[in-house]
């Protein structure tokens, strides 16, 4: 059992440290976020993947010790949580406080990155929003109406307000 619990801490400071690195890149991107840099962006976004690639593992680590766990102390996996192992770890002060102080950090980093997740989910949100502006102003300069211009034979002469039809300048 004590293996195990040394097994299970190993993990979880593992699962804390990668996504310790994960929240530093969401920091990392809110910036490239603001400015557009679309590839500094898709670089986080590489490592990102990476990184999650790796957490799913640990995960993977995680949840076969903690399964290991239950069967040895005769608990239902699906009940059984760090807040309740740690309690069951009175009698091992040691191996509680460590137990207790990897899920504290785990448990606050995971906070964080929610927190920088869901400002950079703002923020590509209002981008997007931004973006859409500019295509239906774009589109409503198209098709804006035209002046009242007529020709002798009552036929509408006039040009489409907006628009400007001199072509594709490369120098702009």
């Amino acid at each position: 059992m004590a293996s195990l619990m040394e097994n299970l801490i190993e993990v979880l400071d593992k699962e804390s440290s990668e996504y310790e690195v994960l929240l530093g890149l969401s920091q990392r991107k809110t910036p490239i976020i603001v400015s557009g840099n679309l590839e500094n962006l898709q670089k986080i976004t590489d490592e990102e993947q990476e990184l999650v690639s790796r957490i799913n593992n640990l995960e993977k680590q995680r949840i076969t010790i903690t399964a290991d766990i239950a069967n040895v102390l005769n608990k239902d996996v699906e009940t059984l949580k760090l807040a309740n192992l740690i309690a069951m770890l009175e009698s091992r002060p040691k191996e509680q406080q460590a137990l207790a102080e990897a899920h504290d950090r785990l448990q606050a980093v995971v906070q964080g990155l929610k927190r920088a997740n869901e400002q950079n989910r703002e923020l590509l949100n209002n981008a997007l929003e931004m973006v859409e502006f500019e295509m239906t102003l774009l589109q409503a300069t198209k098709s804006a109406p035209a002046t009242a211009n007529y020709n002798r034979g009552a036929i509408n002469a006039g040009d489409t307000m907006g628009v400007v039809s001199r072509g594709f300048d490369a120098k702009q």
